[in-house]
């Protein structure tokens, strides 16, 4: 019943500023288990003029995925990601996850400004506004992804080729005895965080570019690539 969810967990209907209802914000958010905590965190970032992309792993209980698109149905700007993934901790997957909501979103009527990717796990600090004030007063125009040239304790990230395993019905990536070619384009690995805000420019350019597109194939195969990629893309001149 839609109109209870909108009404029983208070949900917002109209943008509470001016200044919020001219900027809008995309959201990506990875989830996999726990319902009502990714109801709580959706209601605590939810406004009616931003949009939201919700993955679900692929390997999520059938009745998870149901409770999910139910959900989503009550809201016209949120919506399920058009592609899922198994995804496995620290493997591409996590990476690709994103990159097909990034997908969806560029093709979305919605003018949004930038995006914010969570998990499931995850809850604001701040509001909307705080969030919009922020970005305008330090970061405008420019991508929040921090990062440092990769550090030598973490070169075995990428130096060799990982692969895929499961034990015991889990699935993880382990180290094959492959060692891996350099950087495409010689590009400088930068190793950082996997969460950011990044402008809708920088999203379109990451799908599009070269570059970004090697990366991305060189990527496959390295541990946790969602913590170097949009950090070394970044850090490119312009």
């Amino acid at each position: 019943n839609c109109s209870r969810v909108l009404e029983t967990l208070h949900f917002i209907t109209k943008p509470l500023s001016e200044e919020e209802g001219n900027f809008s914000l995309a959201y990506i958010i990875t989830i996999h288990k726990e319902l009502e905590m990714f109801v709580r965190l959706l209601r605590a970032i939810y406004m009616p003029q931003n949009i939201y992309c919700i993955h679900i792993d692929e390997k999520s209980p059938r009745d998870y995925k149901t409770a999910v698109q139910n959900i989503v149905n009550c809201f016209e700007n949120i919506f399920i990601s058009s592609k899922r993934e198994h995804v496995v901790y620290a493997g591409f997957s996590r990476l690709q996850a994103d990159i097909n909501c990034m997908r969806d979103l560029v093709n979305s009527k919605v003018q949004w400004n930038y995006v914010i990717n969570l998990c499931g796990q995850d809850y604001p600090l701040r509001t909307n506004k705080e969030i919009i004030q922020y970005i305008k007063s330090k970061w405008n125009g420019k991508n929040i992804t921090p990062g440092i040239v990769q550090p030598l304790h973490m070169k075995y990230r990428t130096e060799v080729s990982y692969r895929e395993f499961i034990h015991a019905g889990v699935p993880y990536v382990y180290p094959a005895k492959i060692r891996k070619a350099q950087p495409p384009h010689n590009l400088t690995i930068y190793f950082g965080s996997a969460y950011y805000i990044l402008t809708k420019d920088f999203v379109e350019f990451t799908l599009s570019d070269a570059r970004a597109k090697a990366l991305l194939e060189w990527s496959r195969d390295t541990y946790s690539p969602d913590e170097h990629y949009w950090v070394t893309l970044n850090r490119l001149p312009g």
